[in-house]
Parts: C-alpha cells; structure tokens; sequence
C-alpha cells in the first residue's frame, strides 16, 4: 500500500521516462540522474513524455514499491520546458497528483479589511456598529408558539 509518513521527501526526475522501466530503471535513475540513494525510503517520482504516466519508487524497508497512476484525460505537467530535477513536498506530489501546478495558480485581488493590513492597527476607535441605534417600536412584533 502507498502510505508515506509526513517527513519523507519527493524527487521529481526533470526529464520524461520511458514508463517500460520497473524496479532496477527506476533505481537506476534515481541513482545516476538524480544523485539520491533511493534506500533512503524517500519517494522517486518519474513522468512519461506525454505527462500523462506517473511512477514513485520507494523503498519501505523490506523491499521496493513502484506506485503506478496513468491519466485517463490532462497531464500532469504541461510543460517540459519548465521541468527540473528536483526536491518537492508531499504536499506538491498531492496537488500534481491531482492535476495542479502550484506555479500556474495565480493569486486573485481581494478584498482586505483596513485593520488587517496594519494601517490602523493602533486605532482605538469605537467600532461603527456601537454607535447605531435600532427603533424596534418600527418593526411588527412577532410572537413565537
């Protein structure tokens, strides 16, 4: 089963593979391409160059573990140019593994209240609902049963 704890790492190869490649490629790659000793129990991630292919390789102790997922639509990367070798966390695997790129999401403009961006952080004015007065004689009365 593929459970990894909290504190493992992820290495995503930077160029595409072909996925025919099981156990001893994939170790090979880590290996060589990426300078890593795949017994470390850290996660290997690899991508087909259709980026439509994913395969992890672990090692859990007691013998290797390929974790295979293949997309029946999208990618998982949608550009090679923009691809390195490199360390990523679970968390990035997660959101790739979902079909999203944390460098294409692009922070909208929102709304912020004037307190929350420190202008009036020192204010100790009233808040404007304190001064408002409600007339409930204007209002119908409403009885509850």
């Amino acid at each position: 089963m593929f459970f990894p704890e909290g504190n493992i790492r992820v290495y995503l190869y930077g160029e595409p593979v072909d996925m025919r490649k099981s156990y001893d490629g994939l170790y090979a790659l880590a290996r060589n391409g990426m300078q890593r000793d795949p017994l470390s129990g850290h996660l290997f991630a690899f991508v087909n160059r259709r980026a439509t292919q994913i395969k992890i390789l672990y090692f859990d102790r007691s013998g290797w573990c390929v974790w295979a997922k293949r997309l029946e639509a999208g990618r998982f990367i949608s550009d090679w140019r923009e691809v390195r070798t490199r360390e990523m966390d679970w968390t990035g695997l997660k959101l790739m593994l979902e079909g999203i790129e944390p460098k294409q999401i692009k922070r909208r403009k929102r709304y912020a209240h004037e307190i929350n961006r420190g202008e009036y952080a020192g204010a100790t004015s009233p808040s404007p609902l304190a001064s408002m007065h409600v007339d409930r004689a204007s209002y119908p009365s409403t009885q509850c049963r």
